[in-house]
Order: structure tokens, then C-alpha cells, then sequence
């Protein structure tokens, strides 16, 4: 792993892309180095493939963003909270997470409702602040579009607590409700705002033109 993060940094280059077969070349007879250059995620490197960037081709990957400097001394122990993600430890969170995109609720294989591109399910590594300012990385399933917009999000579950904590008693009862089925459903006013919100700015204008005039 700390031999596969000094070949990015000194033979790819922040902001460019590689290979897999260039990856292999360059450590020949080193078994998995593929997975080897993954764990470097744990430490706060970006290596997006075309799952995270639509521009890169499956077999490309680039070398988005260098993290914590492994190769030093005692700079590459893994940090508390969340380990390598192997197959047994992905299924229990899919199941956990009711096989769904917890930020966007889509299924895998579902279309999105603005293209017919299919969803695909992912489990991403979120920082979280606890209530007394500690933090934690924890895991939730997201697919491909959320992923990719959350990759720097931090949770503050502090923050979240207060703001429900301090919303009036029939409020509570309503979000109450919506914490036990574990899903919210949308009026029609609220699902044409979200269609709106989505559509390009030429398109919102004519949108906004034709029912002022109506």
C-alpha cells in the first residue's frame, strides 16, 4: 500500500489517470495490488473510477486526492471505526440499509425518474460527528449519483438531534412516524418542486413564464 501511494504521487500525478494494466506493470508479481490501492481510501485518498467519474472508462481510474502520507513512520495505522469492506461485511450493510440509497431511496436497478439510467448501490465510508464533537466513520449504502455528491459530506448528528429535538409536539409525532416506517411519502406539490429543482435554468424559466401567465 505505501509502495502503491508514492507511484501515484510520483509517477501518475494528482488530477490524472492510470490504468489497471500500467497499476499491474508497475508491481509486477505483487498479488492484489488492486485491493492494496483501495486501502488507501481508509486514509483519505480519492482514486475514482468510472463509478464515481462517467468520464473514465472501466478499466481507468484517477488520482483524485492524496490523504495522510502512509509511507511515514506510524502514518499508516488504520484508523478506528471501519476496516477493510469485504463481500460479508457489504451484504450486512445492503440488508441493513433495506437494499435501498438511503439518501435518495432508490432501489438497485430502478430507474431514475429523470433518465433511464439504472441505479447501482455502493456503501460509502461517512464521517460523523457525535453529540460532545467526536468523531466516527461509519458505513451507509448509497448509489452511484449520491455517492459521488456525498463524497465529502460529514453527518453532524449532534446538529440533527437539536433541530429535531426542537421541533413542536405534532411535528415530532409526524417525523416520529416517519422514523418508524423508515420512509416519507411525498404529496404531488412536493414531487412537481423536486422535478422542477432538477430541470436546467432555460427550462425553469419556461416553466415559471407559463404558469404566471396562466
Amino acid at each position: 500500500m505505501k509502495r502503491a501511494a508514492l507511484w501515484l504521487v510520483s509517477e501518475v500525478g494528482l488530477g490524472n489517470t492510470f490504468t489497471k494494466e500500467q497499476l499491474r506493470a508497475a508491481f509486477p508479481g505483487v498479488s492484489q495490488i488492486d485491493r492494496r490501492m483501495r486501502d488507501l481510501r481508509d486514509f483519505g485518498w480519492r482514486i475514482h473510477t468510472n463509478r464515481e467519474d462517467a468520464e473514465l472508462d472501466p478499466h481507468e481510474q484517477r488520482f483524485v486526492k492524496q490523504g495522510d502520507p502512509v509511507w511515514e513512520p506510524g502514518r499508516a495505522t488504520r484508523k478506528a471505526g471501519v476496516g477493510p469492506l469485504g463481500a460479508t461485511r457489504r451484504r450486512e450493510v445492503l440488508a441493513r440499509d433495506g437494499y435501498m440509497c438511503r439518501s435518495c431511496g432508490i432501489t438497485p436497478g430502478e430507474a431514475y425518474d429523470d433518465s433511464p439510467e439504472l441505479a447501482q448501490l455502493d456503501i460509502a465510508r461517512r464521517e460523523v460527528v457525535k453529540p460532545g464533537g467526536a468523531k466516527a466513520t461509519e458505513l451507509v449504502t448509497e448509489c452511484k449519483r449520491c455517492r459521488v455528491g456525498g463524497r465529502s459530506l460529514v453527518a453532524d448528528l449532534d446538529e440533527v438531534l437539536r433541530a429535531a429535538t426542537a421541533l413542536d409536539p405534532a411535528d415530532r409525532r409526524v417525523l416520529a412516524g416517519w422514523l418508524e416506517a423508515d420512509r416519507r411519502e411525498f404529496s404531488q406539490l412536493e414531487q412537481v418542486w423536486s422535478a422542477y429543482r432538477s430541470l436546467p435554468e432555460e427550462s425553469r424559466a419556461q416553466l415559471r413564464s407559463e404558469l404566471s401567465a396562466s
